[in-house]
């Protein structure tokens, strides 16, 4: 079956400005290398549009009130906002035309949803995609509409029994968690830089869902300075077993690359080799608990040159199931010092990060504490739904 890329030439219109750290070039730079290294060429790489996406299917996601305010402030720009809805200086600032850009957003990752759904294609990526911080009624860490709740509520308004979504980004997905929070046909697995040390503060073993959906929501809050090996065995102690007892009939992945050891906006400790194993994990465990539908969207990554055009190329390699070159195309890295001025790497994969054996001992510790702790917490009630 083949693999779609959810992308158009047009200039991304999701932007906060230049200082803001979610910067557009990320995501075309990203569509550049994928193109570069000649993943689009074969046959069954599809290459689609987003789905329209209007003010109607946005009241199906979000509360009346808070979308009237962000379409006032979107027609205004007024750059003092109105932070009743999150939206104003700091994280999510207004710019004129984001309520439109947002549902451009949400009408990617729908499309993806859509063509894996339908059976056009096994798996789909939108790497504009994976605004997960945004809530029904507020907006919140550069997240005005939530597009990860608007794929998985097509999915549920589709004929999809249970969706599992899979969010790997440093940060919580805690916006997609309280869309779902009292729905047992979702699973929302989060592996994330603990709350205590990270926006947006959430992300706890206690959080588990409510009413029915007990045991749907699982969190691993990791420590500070979680490197590859420790995070890649988190993510095995806890997602397959989860997604054993869950039965999903879709997987809907959100592929945040802030866990890189160079981010400026967290402190975890993976690398872009630790991205290749965790996309082959995650293309596994969509075939053996999926039939193969596997939705993915981009997320954060604020190394906009040196990680996320690398990052999202391997996932979408393993999308594809394609290898990446040793070294990044040359004239691609002309182009990308070109549009930056920064410089990148020139090739794909990085040896581990290094930390000292005693750190390394206390940081696995407080991990698999994290694990545990999740276990106790959902997992009688998360097997008790099957």
């Amino acid at each position: 079956m083949p693999t779609a890329l959810i992308w158009n030439d047009e200039a991304i219109q999701y932007d906060f400005g230049p200082h803001h750290p979610l910067k557009p070039i990320r995501v075309e730079l990203t569509v550049d290398l994928i193109r570069a290294c000649g993943l689009t060429d074969r046959d069954d790489v599809l290459t689609l549009p987003g789905d329209p996406f209007g003010t109607d299917d946005v009241l199906g996601l979000h509360t009346p009130k808070y979308v009237d305010a962000v379409q006032r402030l979107s027609a205004s720009a007024d750059r003092a906002g109105d932070m009743r809805w999150g939206l104003g200086p700091g994280d999510t600032p207004v710019f004129r035309g984001m309520h439109e850009a947002s549902m451009d957003v949400c009408g990617a990752s729908v499309a993806a949803a859509r063509a894996v759904w339908e059976g056009r294609v096994d798996h789909a990526f939108n790497p504009a995609g994976g605004l997960h911080h945004a809530m029904p009624d507020r907006a919140a860490g550069f997240c005005v509409y939530d597009d990860p709740a608007a794929a998985i509520r097509w999915l549920l308004d589709h004929g999809a029994k249970r969706v599992a979504y899979i969010d790997v980004d440093t940060h919580h997905g805690d916006g997609v968690q309280a869309f779902f929070y009292d729905d047992p046909r979702v699973l929302t697995i989060s592996l994330h830089e603990s709350g205590r040390t990270l926006f947006p503060g959430t992300g706890f073993a206690g959080e588990i869902g409510e009413g029915d959906a007990k045991g749907t929501s699982l969190n691993v809050a990791l420590p500070i300075a979680t490197t590859g090996p420790i995070y890649l065995d988190a993510f095995d102690a806890v997602v397959p077993p989860a997604l054993d007892a869950f039965e999903p009939d879709v997987l809907v992945t959100q592929l945040g690359c802030d866990t890189h050891m160079t981010d400026p906006l967290a402190h975890l400790a993976l690398t872009t080799s630790d991205y290749e194993l965790l996309a082959r994990r995650l293309h596994g465990l969509a075939h053996e608990h999926a039939d193969g539908r596997w939705v993915a969207m981009g997320g954060g990554g604020y190394q906009i040159v040196s990680v996320v055009p690398r990052a999202w190329t391997i996932y979408f390699a393993e999308l594809t199931g394609q290898e990446v070159p040793f070294e990044l195309p040359l004239d691609y890295v002309r182009r990308a010092h070109d549009r930056t001025g920064q410089e990148t790497p020139t090739t794909f994969l990085e040896g581990a990060a290094r930390i000292s054996e005693e750190r390394e001992k206390l940081v696995r510790a407080s991990a698999e504490e994290a694990v545990e702790a999740l276990k106790r917490a959902a997992f009688d009630h998360l097997e008790r739904l099957t």
